[in-house]
């Protein structure tokens, strides 16, 4: 075991091995022998046990080197070990404060574990016994289990305990890092993960209201399979309901070849207006939008294949934003939940929780006060019916462990709702399968009000990704990108880079339960918190190695046998901080605020800056301007840096180049 955080990970697979060798030998010494190759012809009592043997070998073997591989949350290590010393310290304590946080400044040390004051309290409220904070931090202190990564603790203060890391253990840890890639960092069993984001609806084209579902889902989808959880993306499209009728009526009357000659439908957001304003203006075709409702929900081949024709014309043109924003997700519409809405009613009838309102059926969840409305007085379906069967489905047929909702702030009550109804039901119990809303709020224009065109229409998403790429080759151009430096390929990768990257970035690195100003002057800044300056920062420090001629290879050999040095305070700094990354997703993973990323690649950043501001990494002669030396454990230190920073930009899903 490498320390002791992973000490007992592994003994009860041990143990069985130990138990089931020993049966083994007591059985070979009764000349019970038995070899076979698959479990149903293991007839006798050995051979089970073999079979039971080697699996369990084989499992703990795998086990182990995924454990080895892992990157190590050092702030969970110290939480287990500060954990184990209180217990000791106090073993009659009821879960007792265990607080440990990097420290702000170097003189405090590493990390703090600052759980001595509410400790105090503790003793003091439920057993009136007064003891200072100081007393309990000493007998904390003293408690401390053997480990590898603590080098020593000081009291300060009231009760602080500052907690100084050994260098040997973070060069280690860096050395594992570079020689296995950056690898996720133990999490437990794996889980399924059910994320449901972008969701624009058919006939209507995507706005810039789609753009933070759409970008943040991706991230949390992106983050969740990197810790190795099966991940299952799905874009709730709103493709059924009592539009389909106009539309499709609409349809019939300017293309009414339609079954033969596919339509010309160009533009489908004017398509949608002409029939809106019919269905708002002309009684005749209202009466018969309401008919074409009916027969495309008793699924009438003709008008399921209008259907069909209407949602293809979306579809591609959902689809070109995807490509654009490098998203990937599976589309299983409201449609698709439309059989089992009739099951979903009659259960919750079955269960006693339906009241009928004036015609409506209706479902009352403690604590809301508005109701759920299951069905509405002329036997239809409702929004309320679809998301309790699309809910019922993700937790009951995909299995689902893990529920997110990326959907924005106002619909925040509404789906409160129709979780807290699935529990009621018995769907679901949350202290074992989390279903959670990642809520956000609006895109706002530089005069903080909602954004939109100066005509005041909704902002399209795909002008808005145009404007982009116009920008940042603006930009580029700008800094002469494309006269020396680029060749073509090279300017229009860099071009797609910065301009998409910088649209996920400016919306990924604001708390995502805050409205967020688009501007792209701020996005397109290559100075302060913006994915301009990162992706900068990240093709030069690619080049530092590259210049001094140090390729892959030599990389990789230096990273097996050099030792990083941390003795300078810049060294010992960027080694710590690119050591946080685990915990940074450890956190993420639990409120699923993505902002934290990017605030620490925003640190790791700024942090190399120092670190290469103070600390050679290829010595020149000042005169001929040739290597004389290259300090081989910083460049290693570099290209940890680097490492950590493009899995960073993966999760965000950003793709940074070589050349910039």
């Amino acid at each position: 075991s490498r320390n002791y955080c992973v000490t007992t990970q592994f003994s009860f697979q041990e143990n069985e091995i130990k138990l089931l060798s020993a049966e083994i030998e007591r059985l070979k010494n009764f000349g019970c022998l038995g070899v076979s190759p698959s479990l149903e012809g293991l007839r006798d009592e050995n051979a089970k046990l073999k079979y039971r043997l080697n699996f369990l070998k084989k499992s703990l073997q795998e086990e182990r080197s995924k454990s080895t591989k892992s990157m190590i949350n050092i702030n969970s290590c110290l939480q287990e070990i500060f954990g184990a010393a209180i217990q000791a310290a106090y073993p009659d304590l009821e879960n007792p404060p265990l607080v440990v946080t990097p420290s702000q400044q170097p003189k405090f040390g590493d990390y703090q574990c600052n759980s001595a004051m509410g400790i105090s309290q503790i003793l003091l409220k439920t057993r009136e016994q007064k003891v200072s904070p100081r007393e309990i931090a000493e007998r904390i202190v003293k408690n401390i289990p053997a480990n590898e990564c603590i080098e020593k603790v000081e009291i300060a203060g009231p009760g602080f305990i500052n907690v100084h890391l050994r260098k040997d253990f973070v060069s280690k840890q860096l050395s594992s890092l570079l020689i296995n890639g950056v690898q996720p960092p133990a999490i437990g069993k794996r889980k399924k993960v059910v994320v449901d984001f972008s969701s624009p609806n058919i006939a209507k084209e995507m706005h810039v209201g789609h753009l933070r579902s759409t970008i943040i889902g991706e991230s949390m989808c992106r983050l969740f399979e990197f810790v190795g959880y099966d991940v299952l993306r799905l874009n709730h499209l709103g493709d059924w309901g009592t539009q389909f009728g106009m539309l499709i009526a609409h349809l019939q009357d300017k293309f009414p070849d339609y079954l033969s000659v596919s339509p010309p439908i160009g533009d489908l957001q004017a398509f949608y207006k002409e029939s809106k304003q019919r269905f708002d203006t002309e009684e005749e075709f209202k009466k018969r939008a309401y008919q074409c409702v009916v027969l495309l929900q008793s699924k009438n081949p003709d008008f399921i294949k209008a259907w069909n024709l209407i949602c293809d014309v979306s579809r591609r043109e959902f689809q070109k934003i995807y490509n654009c924003l490098d998203i990937t997700i599976i589309e299983r519409g409201e449609s698709f939940y439309h059989e089992m809405m009739k099951d979903i009613v009659k259960e919750f009838e079955d269960k006693g929780f339906v009241q009928v309102d004036d015609g409506r059926k209706v479902v009352f969840v403690p604590g809301f006060p508005v109701p759920l409305t299951i069905m509405k007085s002329d036997g239809g379906y409702t929004y309320d019916t679809s998301d309790l069967a699309a809910l019922k489905h993700r937790l009951c047929e995909e299995k689902g462990d893990i529920l997110i909702y990326v959907v924005d702030s106002g619909q925040s009550v509404h789906l409160q709702t129709v979780f807290a109804a699935g529990q009621m039901i018995g769907w679901y119990d949350p202290k074992v399968t989390r279903v959670a809303h990642a809520a956000f709020g609006v895109v706002l224009g530089e005069d903080k009000k909602k954004f939109k065109t100066r005509s005041g229409d909704t902002v399209r998403l795909i002008d808005l990704l145009e404007e982009g790429l116009k920008r940042a080759m603006d930009k580029l151009k700008d800094k002469e990108r494309d006269k020396v430096v680029l060749t073509p390929e090279e300017l229009k990768a860099a071009q797609t880079s910065v301009a998409f990257g910088c649209i996920k970035y400016a919306d990924l690195s604001h708390n995502r339960l805050n409205d967020y100003v688009f501007s792209f002057d701020k996005m397109l800044d290559d100075r302060g918190n913006t994915a301009a300056y990162l992706l900068y920062a990240f093709t030069r420090i690619r080049a530092i190695a590259r210049l001094a001629n140090i390729d892959e290879q030599m990389l990789r050999k230096a990273a097996r046998e050099e030792v990083l040095v941390l003795d300078h305070e810049k060294e010992w700094k960027l080694g710590k901080c690119i050591l946080r990354f685990p915990e940074i997703l450890q956190k993420i993973l639990e409120d699923l605020l993505l902002h934290t990323l990017c605030d620490y690649l925003y640190e790791l950043a700024t942090t190399f800056t120092e670190f290469y501001d103070s600390c050679y990494c290829v010595e020149k002669d000042r005169q001929t301007g040739q290597i004389v030396k290259v300090n081989m454990w910083r460049l290693l230190l570099c290209e940890a840096t680097a490492t950590v920073m493009a899995k960073g930009f993966d999760i965000l899903g950003i793709k940074p180049v070589q050349r910039m």
